[in-house]
């Protein structure tokens, strides 16, 4: 079997049909038969064997190779462009969109032994993400608001960070990204409330189409206390930028 899989076709490969395919067709046969979805800011690394990954990676520079082809640079003799395949593919997999192929990061969590329920802000924390429209890069900053209970897990200040650059680090849109880094903050410290606020540059706009340099966007997301306590929601939003 060579051609691509798809939902919609029959799934039943014999394991010596399945190692012939490509490292990209066999994560994706593993997607599709466990009915998973695989979108460009999802995460996919429970599917990806060992070795998969660097299978993936020389896929992608083959194909790069390809698009500069069509592009019609004569990488053979531009010395400029002879590795750039290579670099593409190597920042694709393992450093722009490298949120989408590596597990979620260990995070220590400390019990909240002191019952802290004030406020906590942290940031601004630094992200870097891309927009699944064209690629193009989204540079932003990002503001974490927590309200915590004594049952709540305390993680330290380099984690939000950390977190924040595996869910940034996938092609998507700045409202789900924000959304997603909601979620997962809300499942692993189980606050009594969290808010979240996001502010970056999208070169989509700054680069190509109006080619708008000023333009930022800021969105937000609020749960628990902070969505329904005004002045909780009022003090975070004071604090945030400054």
């Amino acid at each position: 079997m060579t051609g691509a899989l798809t939902p919609s076709k029959p799934l039943s490969l014999s394991q010596d049909e399945l190692a012939a395919l490509p490292a990209s067709e066999r994560v994706r046969y593993r997607l599709v038969s466990a009915e998973c979805r695989h979108h460009a800011n999802d995460n996919i690394s429970a599917f990806i064997e060992a070795g998969e990954l660097e299978e993936l990676q020389a896929e992608v520079q083959a194909k790069m190779q390809e698009v500069l082809r069509a592009l019609v640079i004569d990488t053979e003799s531009d010395h400029n462009t002879q590795d750039t395949a290579k670099r593409v593919a190597k920042m694709f997999v393992q450093e722009v969109f490298k949120g989408r192929y590596t597990a979620a990061p260990a995070v220590t969590e400390f019990p909240n032994v002191t019952r802290l329920n004030e406020l906590m802000i942290v940031g601004p924390i630094t992200v870097r993400s891309a927009c699944s429209h064209h690629l193009c890069p989204i540079m932003g900053r990002i503001w974490i608001g927590l309200l915590p209970n004594e049952h709540s897990n305390l993680i330290g200040l380099s984690k939000y960070a950390r977190i924040c650059d595996w869910i940034m680090s996938r092609p998507q849109i700045q409202e789900e990204a924000v959304t997603m880094l909601a979620n997962e903050l809300q499942e692993r410290v189980q606050p009594d409330g969290l808010g979240v606020v996001m502010e970056a540059d999208h070169f989509c706009m700054h680069w190509r189409g109006v080619k708008d340099t000023e333009t930022k966007m800021i969105n937000s997301v609020m749960r628990g206390a902070f969505l329904k306590d005004a002045n909780l929601r009022r003090e975070f939003l004071s604090l945030v930028k400054n």
